[in-house]
């Protein structure tokens, strides 16, 4: 008899546990243009092909500045990053350069930022971008656009660049939302 009530009571936690979560409001798998600037916007005609999150890494090198003779500064040498979906699984890469968004079926795409938005104090700015036609068949095939939104962390390290240490790299992480777009 004690053996049974201990079996219910078990069950009924493990079910009112499971029946919580039920009710806990899942996060949107619809990227809203929401809030976003004009110049980020994807046009009228345009759908979410796919939503990734971006966790990685960025590579700054220390380089002379091209416009300022004597000052040196960290230049952005390129992105080491998975695309997750958002349920955590590996979906694709980002690396660069060039920038390339790489899907697992060997899909791949290429662009052109067409502009940039502060992202907040200590993140790299959002990006809008447009695609290249892809290489090869699969998931970016007639990806048109490319937003990456949500930025955390990335930003060119506070250490000092100089002569001393030119072509020194370092290596900062980073996390970005980046959102596929095809026409409708």
């Amino acid at each position: 008899m004690i053996i049974r009530s201990t079996l219910a009571a078990t069950a009924l936690l493990a079910l009112s546990a499971c029946a919580s979560n039920m009710s806990a409001p899942m996060p949107s798998m619809m990227h809203s243009q929401d809030g976003l600037p004009d110049t980020l916007k994807v046009p009228a005609g345009h759908k979410v092909a796919l939503e990734t999150v971006g966790v990685g890494e960025i590579t700054y090198e220390c380089r002379a500045d091209k416009d300022m003779a004597g000052k040196y500064a960290w230049a952005f040498a390129g992105p080491d990053a998975r695309l997750l979906d958002r349920s955590g699984k590996q979906v694709g890469k980002y690396f660069g350069p060039p920038a390339t968004w790489e899907a697992l079926d060997g899909s791949k795409i290429t662009g052109k930022q067409l502009a940039v938005s502060p992202g907040g104090a200590g993140n790299i700015p959002l990006q809008f971008v447009q695609a290249n036609p892809a290489m090869g068949m699969g998931a970016m095939s007639g990806v048109t656009y490319i937003q990456r939104v949500k930025t955390q962390g990335g930003v060119a390290p506070a250490s000092v660049c100089a002569a001393s240490n030119m072509g020194a790299k370092q290596i900062v992480k980073y996390q970005a939302d980046y959102i596929f777009w095809k026409p409708v």
